[in-house]
């Protein structure tokens, strides 16, 4: 509409294609020589990046606390959106343009003071608005006005549907040739200033007295033909007459902060979420496509959906696309609308082109109906050092951010997928969750492969902007992050998985801080269980600088320190445990166990380069473990030993430290039978009996099918539980067996059905192994022959030779030598 004063005042509703649409109509009509557009006022500057070819929206303006910069708000566009149309209509043609709503220095200064501001609307009468729902957005406004403009207008058309008649009324409206374009805002006028009957919330009164102050300053400029672009609710406020002292008084004193301003990438996905200014839009890519499809709508629409289909090997043809537009231009018929919306579209798909299957359907709605477009920004748009630090590692590393998630296979032995992993690792140590790990408990075990899954989030650029203030540069960030995490980290644990994190982003300076903060903590703590927790992440600390070639020295005493102590102390720190205990300790203990194995290994040769030829390295040739660490693993079995036999110690912990023994070949099969007998002998708790069955079958039940022994003992007591007592025994013998593989269950059902009370006892002696189908005490030379050969064929060897053997490395693929090499590691 047109105030009679040169300002023509268009209002619109956020990202829409209709509002769009109509606002470069009446834009082309009404030529303006000066535009105003709804937006924080400090973004002036940077409107003209919006010209740039290099600038492909969706994209956003992020405005951050320079102080906080966590406290950070988006105001996203689209290609669709009438702000954006609004300003390329400007830049185009060269004429002002400028932003006019409230800035964000006081928006965020105003939303760190919203309590104060309620309790103080509270104590006065005169607010005329409820005062229980407080200020705490840009579009807060009195509850006794409508929440919902548009759920209001489409009631009084007669419609319970409000957004499929805005739908119909806006989005797929077209300007006709030669009608009036400025029509329809005045329509929209009218409408608003119905609805809005009573006064404005503060809030809006702040941003409307500021965007009067704005035009006021346009007609002083000289502006007589002024375009204002804004939320349709704002329309009656602009278009009124508000004394300039009333304005003046609302912006007088308002507090401020210090803010930057950027443009940053945005994601249709994002846009399909309510996290921006205009809150959100559910079918983004939809709109996209009725801004772009001139004519032919719905039949371009099937089209894209049936190439998205094809590419995903769904049998789609040419007649599927007629005949599931025919059936929505029919729907849309009977259901009363004037031209297919999203709903008849979606619904003649499923029909047709996924034949009634809601699974293709799924994917129309992810990737049409939303879709993964990602917006871009030119170089010169402003940005925190770490970003533009960023942005050069991403291109020099072949890095793209992309709004879908996809996985990242690296071989560390080449160089530059090493360089990767060390950014990724840096970034997440700076709180930067670009990339995730496929398998985080394998992060650091010594391989040298790594699977990242990476997926870029518009909300990245806030956590960038945030751990600005550790550094202008990625290494230099993290290095200060890590300092300052080890010095106010109080968990041993935690350290050491820093400390973890350090050698895989290879921060060697940072490094130094966190192992002297890791010291101090160590030598504090005498909880086991902490040591506990902390060993198994410092010995991958250590393997990891082993395989790498990383200078991981330090770690090691450290490391067999720890280790000591937890062998000292772990009989006593098991005794008289409750169940919650015992199970956390169970799991401790058998992370400990494969640490101190790890750490008493001989350390692993560094792979050579990928492009290198494997080396032989026979398996005499391999060095060493350090005579100290060949002690440790004597103390660890010593403490196990004494666990096991310590009368005070849950029966799960008792267990469990005999399997270890058990497979570690500490113990053999009969002293386990006999710790089993002791077990489960009449003297025992039929629960702590339970528990010691839990924890020696934690490592797997293929026991109880080679050792007949062990199966007739747990089957004797278990027929022998007393009746009373088999109710508290039944879950944790369900616990336990429900953790074997489906075969293994199955054996052991077959085996003890096949011949009831045939199980041997322990006091028998005898293990009739032998005499089942498919196990027998030698070994099966057609068998062994078997596996021999496809060892070989996988190694590159000859079926006759063993890997010892004399031969060629040239005879062998790539990959075949890769995997001798981390075999013989």
């Amino acid at each position: 509409m047109t105030d009679g004063q040169g300002v023509a005042l268009l209002g619109v509703r956020h990202h829409g294609p209709g509002s769009a649409r109509a606002v470069a109509a009446a834009l082309e009509q009404y030529r303006p020589d000066c535009v105003l557009i709804e937006g924080p006022a400090e973004a002036d500057p940077l409107l003209a990046l919006a010209a740039d070819p290099d600038m492909v929206p969706p994209v956003a303006l992020l405005a951050h606390v320079v102080d906080e910069p966590a406290r950070a708000a988006f105001w996203p566009y689209a290609a669709f959106s009438p702000e954006w149309v609004a300003l390329r209509h400007a830049l185009d043609r060269g004429l002002p343009v400028h932003f006019i709503d409230l800035p964000a220095a006081h928006s965020f200064a105003l939303g760190r003071d919203a309590a104060e501001l309620d309790t103080e609307l509270a104590d006065d009468p005169d607010t005329g608005w409820d005062t229980t729902e407080p200020d705490t957005g840009p579009d807060a406004r009195p509850r006794s006005l409508p929440r919902d403009p548009i759920a209001e207008l489409a009631r009084a058309a007669g419609h319970d549907d409000p957004e499929q008649w805005w739908e119909d009324a806006v989005e797929h409206r077209r300007p006709e040739p030669g009608a009036d374009a400025l029509e329809p805002f005045r329509a929209v006028a009218e409408a608003m200033a119905e609805l809005r009957t009573g006064p404005a919330g503060p809030a809006d009164a702040r941003r409307e007295a500021y965007m009067r102050r704005q035009l006021r300053a346009a007609r002083r400029a000289g502006h007589q033909r002024t375009a204002i672009v804004c939320g349709a609710w704002h329309v009656p406020a602009l278009a009124a007459r508000h004394p300039v002292a009333e304005d003046n008084a609302l912006l007088k004193g308002l507090p401020k902060v210090k803010v930057e301003l950027t443009w940053v990438p945005w994601t249709h996905r994002r846009l399909a979420q309510d996290t921006g200014y205009g809150a959100g839009i559910a079918s983004p890519g939809w709109y996209q496509h009725l801004f772009e499809a001139a004519d032919q709508t719905s039949v371009r629409w099937f089209t894209r959906m049936a190439a998205l289909l094809r590419a995903q090997d769904y049998p789609v043809s040419s007649a599927h696309v007629i005949e599931a537009a025919r059936l929505a231009e029919t729907l849309a018929a009977v259901r009363g609308r004037p031209l297919p919306g999203l709903a008849e579209t979606l619904d003649a798909a499923r029909a047709v082109l996924c034949e009634g299957s809601d699974v293709p359907l799924a994917l129309i709605r992810d990737r049409l109906v939303v879709g993964d477009v990602l917006g871009e920004v030119p170089a010169a748009a402003p940005a925190v050092p770490l970003q533009r630090d960023l942005t050069r590692l991403q291109r020099a590393l072949r890095l793209k951010p992309e709004p879908d998630e996809r996985e990242l296979d690296l071989d560390l032995r080449r160089d530059t997928d090493a360089a990767r992993s060390r950014l990724l690792h840096r970034l997440r140590l700076l709180a930067i969750h670009w990339g995730c790990p496929v398998d985080p408990r394998t992060a650091g075990t010594g391989t040298f492969r790594e699977s990242w899954r990476l997926r870029w989030e518009p909300e990245l650029a806030v956590a960038i902007a945030e751990a600005g203030i550790w550094g202008t540069t990625v290494e230099a960030a993290a290095e200060a992050r890590a300092v300052d995490r080890a010095i106010n980290t109080g968990s041993l644990g935690e350290v050491t998985a820093l400390a973890e994190t350090c050698l895989l982003a290879e921060l060697p300076e940072a490094l130094g801080a966190v192992l002297a903060a890791l010291a101090d903590r160590a030598a504090l703590d005498a909880d086991v269980a902490h040591l506990a927790e902390a060993l198994p992440a410092l010995v991958r600390s250590l393997r990891y600088g082993d395989v790498r070639g990383t200078d991981a020295s330090a770690l090691r005493h450290l490391a067999e320190g720890l280790a000591v102590r937890i062998c000292v102390g772990l009989p006593p720190a098991c005794a008289n445990l409750d169940a919650e205990g015992a199970t956390a300790m169970a799991a401790h203990l058998a992370a400990t166990h494969t640490a101190i194995a790890l750490l008493a290994a001989p350390p692993p040769v560094a792979p050579p380069p990928a492009d290198a030829p494997a080396a032989d390295l026979p398996a005499a040739d391999l060095p060493a473990a350090p005579p100290a660490v060949v002690g440790l693993a004597g103390q660890w079995s010593a403490a196990l030993r004494g666990l096991a036999r310590r009368d005070t110690v849950p029966g799960l912990l008792r267990g469990r430290a005999t399997r270890l023994l058990l497979d570690d070949g500490q113990w053999d099969a009969g002293e386990a039978a006999r710790q089993l007998g002791l077990a489960l002998s009449a003297a025992s708790e039929p629960a702590d009996a339970a528990g010691w069955i839990e924890g020696f079958l934690a490592g797997g039940g293929m026991l109880l099918i080679h050792d007949t022994r062990l199966l007739g003992l747990v089957d004797e007591w278990l027929t022998g539980v007393p009746e009373a007592a088999f109710p508290d025994v039944l879950p944790l013998l369900r616990r336990t067996f429900s953790e074997f593989e489906a075969a293994v269950r199955r054996t052991v059902g077959e085996r003890v059905r096949a011949a009831p009370g045939s199980t041997a006892s322990a006091s028998e002696g005898a293990n009739t192994a032998q005499d089942r189908p498919g196990f027998s005490a030698a070994a099966d030379p057609a068998r062994v022959a078997a596996a021999r050969a496809t060892v070989a064929l996988l190694l590159g060897l000859r079926p006759d030779r063993t890997p010892d053997d004399d031969r060629t490395p040239d005879d062998r693929t790539p990959d075949q030598k890769a995997l001798l090499t981390e075999v013989q590691s």
